[in-house]
Order: structure tokens, then C-alpha cells, then sequence
């Protein structure tokens, strides 16, 4: 590098220097509301809150683990060191279903109107031929059966929880 573009490239970030520094005081300042103090209290309450509930979980969570070891008797000791874990992934679970259920903006139905105008529109397109005809050529009825065989399958998870067993029923 010549001794010509080195001071040029010196001058120009040097020309650039205080706009940077400008940015990045504007960056770092704080945009204080004017009612500082009551939202402190907020978020102090909110704080104490949160560690009451928190608090109240685990003591029920520590009841039941206990529960559960003298129930299990001497393989409650096997299992004690899942307690933690378990308790924990639950937690992280629960709060990724609240994320989700706000970010995609999930609400139980409001009315039985709601109902059944969903399924008076579901059986009015289902018992439309030309409904068909386009799901066929757009190349839709991939979607619609997936959707039929996620719903298939969920299904018979369900059946599999309610017997109790993976292949029929137990007879005594």
C-alpha cells in the first residue's frame, strides 16, 4: 500500500469518526418516561409476583415428586433425579406454548355461532364439486391431505392413550 492511500483511507475514516461517535451516543441513551417512579413500582410488583408464584410451583412440585417417590417405593429413589429436569422442560414447554399461542394470535371460539359457521363453511366446500376441481389443479389437495393425515394420526395417538397400550385392548 502506498504511502498516497494510506493517508487517504486515514482522512476518510477520520472524516467519518464524529458522525460514528454521534450515533453511538444517540444509541445509548436511555429515553427515560416521565413517570420513572411509578413504573419501577410496577416492575417491582410484577417481580415480587412472579417470585411468589414461583415459589408456590415449586412447593407443590416438591410435594408431589415426594408423593411420588413414596408411592413408587424403592424405584422413587431411581427416578428422584429426573425430578429437576423433568420440572424444567415442563416449564420451558409451557412457555413456548404461550409464545406461540400469542404470536399466532390462538382464541378459543367466542360463541357456538362460530362453530358452527366454520362447519356449515367447511361442508359447503367439501360438497362443492368446483371446490375440488380447483384443489386438484392448483395442486392444494397435498395440503388438504397432509392436514387429513396429521388429523388420522392424532387420532390414533389418542386411541393408543385411551386403551393404554399400543395394539388393542388388555383383557384380565
Amino acid at each position: 500500500m502506498s504511502m498516497i492511500s494510506r493517508t487517504t483511507a486515514r482522512s476518510r475514516s477520520s472524516a467519518f469518526r464524529p458522525q460514528l461517535q454521534v450515533r453511538q451516543s444517540r444509541a445509548n441513551r436511555r429515553f427515560a418516561s416521565s413517570e420513572s417512579g411509578k413504573s419501577n413500582e410496577a416492575v417491582e410488583k410484577a417481580t415480587e409476583y412472579a417470585k411468589k408464584a414461583y415459589g408456590q410451583g415449586a412447593a407443590v412440585a416438591g410435594k408431589a415428586v415426594e408423593g411420588a417417590m413414596k408411592y413408587a417405593g424403592p424405584y422413587g429413589e431411581r427416578l428422584s433425579g429426573f425430578g429437576r429436569p423433568l420440572s424444567y422442560n415442563f416449564a420451558v414447554l409451557r412457555e413456548i406454548l404461550k409464545q406461540v399461542y400469542i404470536r399466532e394470535s390462538l382464541a378459543p371460539p367466542k360463541s357456538i355461532s362460530e362453530i358452527t359457521q366454520v362447519y356449515k363453511y367447511l361442508w359447503a366446500q367439501g360438497s362443492s364439486l368446483q371446490w375440488w376441481r380447483q384443489l386438484v389443479e392448483s395442486g392444494g389437495w397435498k395440503k388438504v391431505g397432509i392436514y387429513a393425515l396429521e388429523a388420522y394420526g392424532i387420532f390414533h395417538v389418542g386411541e393408543i392413550v385411551g386403551r393404554r397400550h399400543i395394539v388393542g385392548y388388555k383383557l384380565k
